[in-house]
């Protein structure tokens, strides 16, 4: 069967459990939302493919578990990543003050300094439970300062209202596809070469279930 897409994107959605990862991921991949989600178990995906510049990206999204007791099953899923998603919660300064332990794990896991490897967006999430943008319980010059120092990107979020869901992982997308190009380019600096080649997993088969009330 002819492939019918041009680059596989592997994305990831990391935070805290109960911060609304999977609710992000549904409002993405089906365009739905629905409050009796139970945190993941362990990990699992959703695929959508959409169309950038002409090509088309299939973005194979896992969602994983924030609990500590399925730290070492998610870690394994880091390498191999193309861009990861850092969701903390707007009404839990936990969440948030957790960011800088996720964003460490990440670089140990993978052995080298973080933006050399990934491309990384943070997220803050349920700001569907205010009228206006940031007025939960951290401050946004903390938010900012963050995105100053690990040289990320910020976008506020709302999967129940749906804000910002698209533009958060097209977002994304449009990033990795830059680092790629630039890659091809440096590679290639007279212009010859083919095509950057981003191969499937053998399964896609969900080792574990986000199981759905």
């Amino acid at each position: 069967m002819a492939k019918t897409y041009d680059y596989l994107f592997k994305l990831l959605l990391i935070g805290d459990s109960g911060v609304g990862k999977t609710c992000l991921l549904f409002r993405f991949s089906e365009d739905a939302f629905n409050t009796t989600f139970i945190s993941t178990i362990g990990i699992d995906f959703k695929i959508r493919t959409i169309e950038l510049d002409g090509k088309k990206i299939k973005l194979q999204i896992w969602d994983t578990a924030g609990q500590e007791r399925f730290r070492t099953i998610t870690t394994a899923y880091y390498r191999g990543a193309m861009g990861i998603m850092l969701v903390y919660d707007i009404t839990n300064e936990k969440s948030f003050d957790n960011i800088k332990n996720w964003i460490r794990n990440i670089e140990e896991v993978g052995h080298a300094p973080l933006m050399s490897q990934k491309t990384l967006l943070n997220l803050c999430f349920k700001c569907h439970f205010n009228h206006f943008f940031y007025l939960g319980v951290i401050p946004f010059s903390l938010v900012f300062q963050l995105a100053i120092d690990y040289g990320i990107k910020f976008l506020e979020t709302s999967a129940k209202s749906n804000i910002n869901v698209e533009e958060g992982f097209y977002t994304l997308a449009r990033d990795i596809m830059a680092r790629l190009n630039r890659k091809m380019n440096d590679n290639n600096p007279s212009g010859g070469g083919g095509p950057i080649k981003i191969t499937e997993p053998r399964s896609k088969k969900s080792l574990f279930r986000c199981s759905l009330l």
